[in-house]
């Protein structure tokens, strides 16, 4: 690596390092214009940063990117991190939600039943909890998401003793996926492109939320499946799937990676998590259906698709969605093995050599794209696996969905949460759209050239 290309990387941290602090001066007017101002940039920064750690230090690079500079890097993260864990969350944010269920499972009472409105649990709720959004629904969250709000209330009852568990997790991934990397071809340095995303410091750091808890879950599945450890990556599988559903359309790239019995043990691990929930006898969905039927926020196919078919159908679509592109992933790469095996003449091949975990991203987006709501923070599931430039549109939406912020301003301004400006929804998706035309002529041009007798 070259000193230039080095000191690149670190005016980008600079960089990202000085936009953040302004975002947490900030931070108490999210969408305001100073705070949509250094975001912008912050995101402009990291895509450049990440464009910098793609080129020329790849998989097949020659050269290798100096430990100092990722260490430089993960000390910067830090900082910014610190920023953001300082500051209160906002009054409305869902981490109020999560105290408020900790707090109802450790005086005995279920979250999946108890309507936090109710005046006859009026004098269960503290400082903290009276300001938790949507208070005439019960909880929605599975229940190893409950459970972990349990967990930490019971440490202490406190939002920021929950940021501080998220961030703790933040930092674990950035250390899991140092380990999975280096199985991985040694390309420990692009643990950045994780590291260094603004989401993280405004919504882990900051907002705190319980997506950052699945993501740590399902990166330690991957990192058992490098290893062959299959119980821990069914476990940790099915753990994931216990904070938040979203990882569930992962389910076809587990084929043939773990055995039947392993399977069986996780699914057997979640319907345990159940049992302290059960409302006679019946599994408990809280407000689950309310949310899948009643909340919109920036899913422009849904919202296309909701004047000609149901709610609950354009749901199932969704899953459907990244379902089949799991699928078609895992037949590429079973594709891809069994070549492999044939050019090697071998009888196996190295399950850590046979995977490709930018895989776990694409089917989770998929989904999301379907999805009725995509706030922020549902894309922490994806950071971890967005670890080469096959990933380049999933990490540009990463940026582009900075814009929404605006909503948190809007409904600050008027007392009510609105409904999303149909322009930032354009600026979004429509940076996805550029994005990924120019992906597609590149990889055309690339063909062209490579081919040049080919029409």
């Amino acid at each position: 690596m070259s000193l230039a290309c080095e000191s690149r990387i670190y005016v980008f941290g600079a960089a990202l390092l000085i936009a953040l602090t302004i975002c947490s001066r900030t931070f108490g007017d999210r969408g305001g214009s100073h705070f949509m101002a250094s975001m912008t940039i912050a995101g402009v920064a990291y895509l450049l940063a990440v464009r910098e750690v793609f080129r020329g230090w790849g998989a097949r690079a020659t050269q290798v990117f100096p430990r100092r500079a990722v260490l430089v890097g993960l000390v910067l993260a830090a900082v910014w991190h610190i920023e953001f864990l300082r500051l209160p969350a906002g009054a409305d944010d869902d981490i109020h939600r999560y105290v408020w269920d900790g707090r109802l499972q450790r005086l005995g009472y279920n979250p999946y039943i108890v309507v936090p409105s109710d005046p006859a649990v009026a004098t269960l709720h503290t400082q903290e909890t009276r300001t938790l959004n949507n208070r005439d629904l019960t909880s929605l969250y599975p229940p190893g998401a409950e459970l972990f709000f349990r967990a930490v209330t019971a440490v202490h009852e406190s939002t920021f003793a929950l940021k501080v568990a998220f961030v703790i997790c933040d930092f674990a991934i950035a250390l899991v996926l140092l380990d999975v990397l280096r199985k991985n071809g040694g390309r420990a340095h692009l643990v950045l492109v994780f590291a260094w995303n603004p989401l993280l410091a405004i919504e882990v750091a900051g907002s705190g939320h319980i997506d950052i808890v699945g993501g740590l879950l399902l990166l330690i599945s991957v990192a058992a499946l490098v290893r062959k450890w299959q119980t821990i990556a069914a476990l940790a599988f099915g753990l994931a799937v216990a904070v938040k559903f979203l990882p569930i359309v992962l389910l076809p790239l587990y084929w043939k990676r773990i055995r039947i019995r392993d399977a069986a043990i996780a699914a057997a691990a979640v319907a345990l998590l159940y049992v302290p929930f059960l409302d006679h006898g019946r599994i408990p969905w809280g407000s689950l259906g309310t949310y899948v039927t009643g909340f919109r926020f920036n899913g422009p196919l849904f919202a296309i698709l909701h004047h000609v078919m149901p709610s609950q159908l354009l749901a199932e679509l969704a899953l459907l969605a990244g379902l089949a592109t799991a699928t078609w992933m895992r037949r590429q790469s079973l594709t891809t093995e069994g070549t492999e095996l044939r050019r090697r003449n071998a009888t196996e091949l190295s399950l850590g050599e046979s995977m490709s975990i930018e895989a776990f991203a694409w089917p989770m987006a998929a989904s999301l794209l379907c999805a009725p709501v995509v706030f922020p923070w549902y894309l922490l599931w994806l950071l971890p696996f967005l670890t080469s430039a096959s990933t380049w549109l999933i990490i540009v939406w990463t940026v582009s969905i900075i814009p929404t912020y605006l909503m948190w301003h809007l409904s600050r301004v008027s007392g009510t949460w609105g409904t999303l400006p149909v322009w930032v929804m354009v600026v979004e998706y429509g940076c996805l759209a550029v994005a990924a035309a120019i992906i597609i002529f590149r990889r055309c041009r690339s063909a062209t050239v490579a081919n040049p007798n080919e029409v």
